[in-house]
């Protein structure tokens, strides 16, 4: 049984700015380039069974820069649709919402971004990991994609609710690996940098 590896797309201006970045399809920053390059030695002499990626360009940029050949884009691993808050920092919206919190309340609906509640991201990330299971028995899967769905996954594959996810602070440009201890779901190596 192959483990799984996850890393967080390199930094783009929202991140760096803490602007929840969901759907906007952003480039990386120059630094954010350098972190995808940063983990190429973290990836050397591995190989893997699948290698998955959100088709958003942050996370296709930091996969080609960190050396990941053959990835498919898949549409589950797009992050987490923050509707009415896309582009709004946590501070901003306290302001008008005090209390407010992501992982319990989920997001208001946006213009042309309907939003989505932490269950709908959990259930994103269940079928990823369905889709990975059967890859996992040939080896490792690596999957690139962005923080707040990483977290949520994690979260689901440790078998805790998708809310639970808010226990796994991720940062950007890193590697991160799940794998098994007397055949349970663990985390083996988190926010990983050279």
């Amino acid at each position: 049984m192959g483990d799984l590896l996850l890393a967080r797309h390199g930094e783009t201006e929202w991140s760096r700015a803490g602007q929840h970045t969901g759907r906007t399809d952003l480039p990386l920053t120059r630094h954010g380039e350098e972190q995808a390059r940063s983990l190429v030695p973290l990836l050397a002499g591995r190989t893997f069974a699948l290698v998955l990626t959100s088709p958003l360009v942050r996370a296709r940029r930091t996969a080609g820069l960190a050396g990941l050949t053959g990835a498919v884009p898949d549409a589950d691993l797009r992050e987490w649709d923050y509707g009415g808050y896309e582009g709004v920092t946590t501070a901003d919206i306290h302001r008008t919402r005090p209390g407010w919190d992501l992982w319990t309340d989920g997001v208001p609906p946006g213009p042309g971004l309907p939003g989505e509640s932490p269950e709908q991201v959990g259930e994103r990330a269940d079928r990823v990991l369905a889709r990975v299971a059967g890859a996992l028995d040939e080896g490792d899967v690596m999957l690139v994609a962005h923080g707040h769905l990483l977290r949520v996954l994690t979260a689901r594959r440790l078998g805790l609710s998708p809310a639970e996810g808010r226990l796994f602070r991720l940062e950007t440009g890193t590697l991160n690996r799940l794998s098994l201890e007397h055949g349970r779901p663990v985390i083996a190596e988190w926010n990983t940098r050279p």
